[in-house]
């Protein structure tokens, strides 16, 4: 009789065992196909979210490259040559850097957080009139901006087009207090207090901080920050020599095409520049990338674990159940071998049995498997999502004018805005997937029947028989 013939007959006489068996493979077939959807949406999601956010690398003053002169610590300062070298790298999409130093108002132009004597004094140390004022590049690269912190309220944002046109943003308590609105003229007084400029005002815009908590970077109101062109403001720094020495700035971020993209940049930024970028630092700022899929990563190990321990169980208990099969046919194969059937078609019909449990199994999962792993997968994401918010909503900023270290605050545990953790995923099944899933079902199949079915054969004819009675 054909060997398939035999196989059909063999699952159709043996009915309770046949059942059973296609349960262990359906339970396999289920529980590795919805880890691999869950680890493919996962993935997904976060490929997503970071193309959203994207990937930002951050040129950065090393702090232990700080220098003592006699006016102080000195930070080191790069070209700004250098940097828009940088710019031009294939990687890059948009970069910015940035310089900052003291901005004096006079005449009738006043701060916001000033003393409460009046006297025009910053209350945060900046000197009479004085505020701190930020040269930029591309002002919508800003952090603050990019994640929503800040609102431009009119106007328009600084542009690498403006780079050597005075021109600035102020904070919109700032423009209300003087009665300034875009395009009026602002006279700024450079540090030396003699170098005096005019500035047009570009826009304004929104800094939801209160004026009394001083910015933690520059130490002013940040009612009172001032960000302009890096050009316009050279102009002002005599460390610069009025705008006539070339640019040294003393940070950037690079903006990258594709997240992907951060060692290759690194890389070639790292070979452009060479020694000029001693004293900084290349830093992928992902924080925002974390935050967001930090539910993802803790369900994907979730799924993971679940995966193997389920798939193991059950390829145990498949192999269990094919092995206790064999040893029940014993006396057939010992009848069959007797009657001249090769061994190899006696393995081939055993494998052909489970390769059509596995087959069906595969399908039925592949029909159920996506509409249960979406349920499952969303409700627990949804719940690590909401404990993650959770965190995040909890978090306390420290008391205005401390690091948060006396009071037991971690900074960097310091949500980021607008960069709430996903908390939806949706399961699509590919073709990849289930040949995945088939691959390891029949590899998990074909091992449990080959293991037990060839002890049994290396017997001969009447020894199985003689056993098998």
């Amino acid at each position: 009789m054909n060997f398939v013939k035999r196989a059909g007959l063999s699952l159709w006489a043996r009915r309770g065992r046949t059942l059973l068996t296609l349960a262990a493979f359906l339970v396999i077939s289920v529980m590795v196909l919805a880890g691999i959807l869950i680890n493919d949406a996962t993935a997904r999601a976060e490929r997503s979210a970071r193309r959203s956010v994207g990937a930002e690398v951050r040129l950065d003053v090393d702090l232990g490259a700080t220098t003592n002169t006699a006016g102080g610590l000195q930070a080191p300062r790069i070209d700004a040559a250098t940097v828009d070298a940088l710019g031009a790298l294939p990687q890059v999409r948009r970069y910015t850097y940035s310089m900052w130093d003291r901005a004096l108002l006079k005449g009738r132009y006043k701060l916001v957080g000033t003393g409460a004597s009046g006297s025009g004094n910053d209350a945060n140390g900046m000197g009479p009139g004085g505020t701190a004022s930020v040269g930029v590049l591309d002002s919508s690269l800003l952090p603050d901006f990019r994640s929503g912190r800040f609102t431009l309220l009119s106007g328009a944002h600084l542009t690498a087009a403006d780079k050597n046109k005075k021109r600035v943003l102020i904070e919109e308590r700032l423009a209300r207090k003087n009665r300034l609105r875009v395009g009026d003229r602002l006279p700024l007084t450079g540090n030396d207090e003699k170098t005096t400029a005019e500035f047009t005002v570009a826009g304004v815009y929104r800094d939801p901080r209160p004026r009394s908590e001083p910015e933690p970077e520059y130490g002013v109101s940040p009612a009172d920050m001032l960000y302009g062109t890096v050009g316009g403001l050279s102009a002002l720094d005599p460390q610069n020599g009025h705008g006539k020495a070339p640019l040294r700035v003393g940070g950037a971020s690079f903006l990258l095409r594709d997240a992907d993209d951060e060692a290759a940049f690194e890389s070639g930024a790292r070979k452009l520049a060479g020694a000029q970028l001693d004293g900084f630092g290349l830093d992928t700022n992902d924080k925002a990338v974390r935050q967001m899929t930090g539910p993802l990563r803790s369900i994907r190990s979730t799924a993971t674990v679940a995966m193997w321990l389920m798939g193991l169980a059950g390829a145990a208990v498949l192999a269990l159940l094919v092995n206790l099969a064999v040893k029940q046919r014993r006396p057939e194969y010992g009848v069959l071998l007797a009657m001249g059937e090769r061994k190899g078609r006696l393995i081939a019909q055993q494998a052909l049995e489970i390769l059509v449990l596995a087959a069906l199994a595969l399908g039925v999962s592949a029909l159920c498997a996506p509409a249960l792993t979406q349920s499952a997968g969303q409700s627990l994401l949804g719940r690590e999502a909401a404990a993650a918010k959770h965190r995040l909503d909890s978090w306390q900023a420290p008391p205005p004018g401390s690091t948060g270290l006396g009071e037991g605050v971690d900074r960097e545990d310091e949500p980021v805005e607008n960069a709430d953790p996903i908390d939806r995923i949706t399961v699509r099944l590919d073709a990849a997937e289930l040949t995945t899933v088939g691959v390891l079902g029949l590899g998990i199949g074909l091992l449990a029947t080959a293991l037990p079915a060839s002890a049994v054969l290396r017997l001969s004819p009447r020894s199985i028989l003689t056993k098998g009675q």
